[in-house]
């Protein structure tokens, strides 16, 4: 599994993204209508669902429609108004130590990823986060300080609502705060069900856990993998393992004082990095996110990339994930059913 990792940087006046949507449109656009136009909503939906539940957005979200040169599907792409249903896998949890830290791990099918971490000024507001659907984050930073990841929330219902990157994306462009960050969340529909750690500079964090079908649960939880409270039973739960490693996290988070670099190190090894990479949901990259520090550093057990929101790096970096995991822990470190 090779990966060319990308820092890109875009002002909303460069060729940056729009080089970029034209890079990865084509495989998006297959995705998007993989059943057909008429499954997904006109773009009268798309932005009237954008106008009521994202006012703010709706703007910044015209103005990259009118970059890439308009068009129909794309602009209902980039709405991600009920897209096509999807799922991740992931960890992540807030370290207990005295400077506010976020670590997650991102299991996800390598040939779907980006590989972007995209630095963006869109409007006022400074972001920099790991790309997703090209206008959406699955985790990132903000100039307020404010950090954000997602995992998938392991129940296959599926709703009307936006595409949670997009969401992630919208929260980081206007909120500051953890407890802002959950109240957007919260009324914000999301199209599946999708867990969210939020965190911000002065220590305030929420987990809110969003579903389509029933309203956000909000809570102070320091952990989230891929179910939701009360589903710990449910199939999900046995194929990825997921209430093993919340309690690995927890146990680890109660019973051991660790400095903030054995924390991430946890992340590098199983039972949070996975090698499942041929069941599509091997560990892509782990991501420490420092919201006072407004930092974003990706980790892999043989190297790792520091990227700052205030002195950002446009650059690339080859990786070969498996190769480089197969190295350090060796085939013994596959252990069957953990992803």
């Amino acid at each position: 599994m090779n990966l060319r990792f990308q820092a890109i940087s875009d002002n909303s006046e460069g060729p940056a993204w729009p080089e970029l949507y034209r890079r990865l449109w084509p495989a998006y656009r297959q995705w998007y209508l993989r059943d057909g136009h008429m499954a997904r909503p006109s773009y009268l939906a798309c932005r009237r669902a954008v106008e009521h539940h994202m006012p703010e957005w709706a703007p910044i979200w015209a103005q990259q429609v009118e970059r890439i040169g308009g068009g129909d599907i794309s602009a209902r792409f980039l709405s991600l108004w009920c897209p096509p249903a999807y799922d991740s896998a992931c960890s992540q949890a807030i370290w207990p130590g005295a400077e506010p830290l976020l670590v997650r791990n991102y299991d996800y099918a390598a040939k779907y990823f980006d590989a972007i971490a995209l630095h963006t000024q869109w409007g006022s507001r400074r972001v920099l986060g790991t790309s997703d659907c090209l206008i959406g984050l699955v985790d990132g930073i903000n100039d307020a300080g404010l950090a954000l990841s997602l995992t998938f929330g392991g129940r296959g219902v599926v709703g009307e609502g936006f595409g949670v990157p997009v969401v992630l994306r919208y929260v980081l462009q206007t909120c500051s705060t953890a407890a802002e960050a959950a109240a957007a969340l919260a009324r914000i529909p999301t199209h599946m069900a999708y867990n969210v750690t939020a965190l911000d500079a002065h220590g305030g964090r929420a987990t809110v856990f969003l579903s389509p079908d029933r309203p956000a649960i909000v809570t102070a939880s320091p952990v989230a993998t891929n179910h939701q409270p009360g589903d710990e039973s449910r199939g999900q739960a046995y194929l990825s393992a997921t209430v093993e490693r919340e309690r690995y996290l927890l146990n680890r988070m109660t019973l051991h004082e660790e400095p903030a670099e054995r924390f991430i190190a946890a992340f590098l090894r199983p039972p949070l990095f996975s090698l499942a990479y041929e069941r599509q949901r091997g560990t892509l990259y782990t991501a420490a996110l420092w919201p006072r520090q407004r930092m974003l550093c990706y980790r892999w057990p043989q190297a790792h990339w520091a990227l700052s929101l205030d002195h950002f790096d446009a650059s690339s970096r080859p990786l070969d994930s498996a190769t480089a995991t197969a190295a350090v822990w060796g085939p013994s470190a596959i252990v069957p059913g953990i992803v």
